[in-house]
């Protein structure tokens, strides 16, 4: 089955922020005419730029899990937490469930969006034409669950800020949360660098 025309082999080009659909035109300096931003067949440095943030992402998520990112201090003692402690703390507070979400958001999506971008940008480096669409799908999941990664830093903030009305306890974010909250921002600007188009460039059928 041959694959469908390409946008460029029809003539056409889109605007990579407001998807309008205009005439190709080969012209670094043109703009959209809707929106005004520039356009451009493919964004330029996209896949440096995307690895260079991945990379940056990776080396932060090591203090991001080795500090801590709360500390809960009441009369008779003070607990510093880091991911993994706090995850085990709501496990045997009689929480799994919420220890589970925690799990899910601060451990298992961030190692996804490491493997899912670093595989969409080796296929692409490497020119592959395997299973475009599949790969479509991965890059659009890294988009859907970019923004639940932040769940960690909602909480520590939400419980600072509760616990604060109480005269007995206290509860202080630490530099763990920071960190993390850095990898979450770096992984969703990779994931925005990148330009999924480059995944059809190379398809032969699909």
């Amino acid at each position: 089955m041959n694959a469908p025309p390409r946008a460029s082999e029809l003539g056409m080009m889109s605007c990579h922020v407001c998807r309008l659909v205009t005439a190709y035109v080969d012209d670094p300096h043109a703009h959209c005419p809707r929106c005004g931003n520039a356009l451009h067949v493919r964004k330029r440095g996209s896949i440096g730029r995307a690895w260079a943030l991945l990379a940056a992402a990776a080396i932060f998520y090591i203090p991001a899990n080795l500090f801590p990112i709360m500390r809960t201090q009441s009369l008779s003692s003070k607990d510093d937490n880091t991911i993994l402690s706090g995850i085990v703390e709501l496990w045997r507070a009689g929480s799994p469930g919420l220890a589970v979400i925690v799990f899910t958001a601060s451990i298992v999506v961030p190692m996804l969006k490491f493997i899912i971008m670093g595989y969409l940008l080796v296929s692409v480096q490497r020119s592959s034409g395997f299973v475009a669409k599949q790969r479509t799908r991965l890059y659009r999941f890294v988009e859907l669950v970019g923004y639940w990664s932040m769940l960690d830093v909602f909480v520590v903030a939400i419980l600072s800020a509760l616990v604060h009305f109480k005269i007995l306890s206290r509860v202080e974010p630490l530099p763990g949360v920071v960190y993390f909250g850095v990898v979450v921002v770096l992984t969703m600007l990779s994931a925005m660098s990148f330009d999924p188009r480059l995944i059809w460039d190379n398809r032969k059928s699909q």
